[in-house]
């Protein structure tokens, strides 16, 4: 998982996010109206960067549901389908109720417009979850800047200073995490897996995605994970127009696994190699040859001693 996040005092307050007045007959008459939503007309937000995992926290979160039933109701808006809702907020407990056997939830109905529905989003996961993997915090951050830049920002502040503000992040580490989110897919993942650190992801983020792609094959051909000095040299390439696969492959092949010692091999030899090839492959390549000449010396010998 990532970093923890801030305390609660970092972030709008949850009865900020939350304003409600409750109604005992379900009516929904005003964008305040706490109703029990059957879960099947609830849907998840068409972007949605918090995942909703069945591990640990969910199970424990379960046996809540269970036992207390949802004490605080998520936040939805209408789809904009025009059936059911949009759950903005609360789409672990929806899943949490659904597990738990239960068939509807406690939302709070309101109709917003599309960035104000993203921060409400935003701001509701940043503060309710208990940790966010650096996808999650990366997306949040950048959804959260933009809404802020559509809606206009009050007085002189600047979105990324709102961000600061709220979060307690200096805006250099903002940018850096949003930066994540220019990363390939398969990048991203292993940073949330902790097989790539923050750093040289964030430097990595600069390459495009089809060098990206290299770098990843070449993690997965190599089994390592690139050092901040690798992926700072390789953004330094990128920037002068002269990053190629083949360096890539060469640069990251400088950071080797432990391996066997049956498998070692010289480096003095992979310049007669392609780039891509990996240390087994040449390991079986200089096998062979070595094989076809010994075999080669003992007929050589065995010629000799019969001549």
């Amino acid at each position: 998982m990532g970093k923890p996040i801030l305390g609660n005092n970092a972030l709008a307050g949850f009865d900020n996010i939350f304003r409600s007045t409750a109604k005992t007959d379900g009516a929904i008459e005003t964008d305040e109206t706490i109703v029990y939503i059957p879960l099947e007309e609830l849907y998840p937000p068409e972007f949605h960067p918090f995942q909703v995992n069945d591990d640990e926290t969910m199970t424990r979160l379960v046996k809540s549901v269970k036992q207390h039933g949802v004490r605080e109701p998520g936040l939805a808006r209408p789809h904009s389908g025009g059936y059911g809702y949009e759950l903005l907020a609360g789409n672990r407990r929806k899943r949490a109720c659904e597990l738990a056997g239960l068939a509807t939830m406690p939302v709070i109905i309101r109709t917003m417009d599309d960035d104000s529905a993203e921060i409400a989003m935003v701001d509701s996961n940043l503060q309710q979850r208990e940790k966010l993997l650096f996808s999650e915090k990366a997306w949040a951050y950048r959804v959260k800047m933009e809404a802020l830049n559509h809606n206009g920002i009050k007085g002189e502040k600047l979105s990324v200073e709102v961000l600061m503000e709220q979060t307690g992040e200096s805006k250099s580490q903002i940018f850096r995490y949003i930066s994540l989110t220019e990363l390939v897919v398969d990048l991203l993942d292993k940073v949330d897996n902790r097989q790539l650190a923050f750093n040289p992801a964030v430097e990595l983020s600069y390459l495009s995605q089809t060098e990206q792609c290299e770098v990843v094959a070449a993690m997965e051909l190599y089994d390592i994970k690139p050092s901040l000095s690798q992926a700072v040299q390789l953004k330094k390439l990128k920037q002068d127009g002269a990053l190629t696969k083949e360096l890539i492959y060469s640069i990251l092949s400088e950071s080797k696994p432990k391996i066997n010692h049956h498998e070692k091999i010289s480096t003095h030899f992979r310049r007669y190699f392609p780039a891509d090839y990996s240390l087994r492959q040449m390991n079986d390549v200089i096998a062979g040859l070595l094989e076809t000449w010994q075999s080669e010396q003992a007929a050589q010998e065995g010629s000799a001693e019969n001549g």
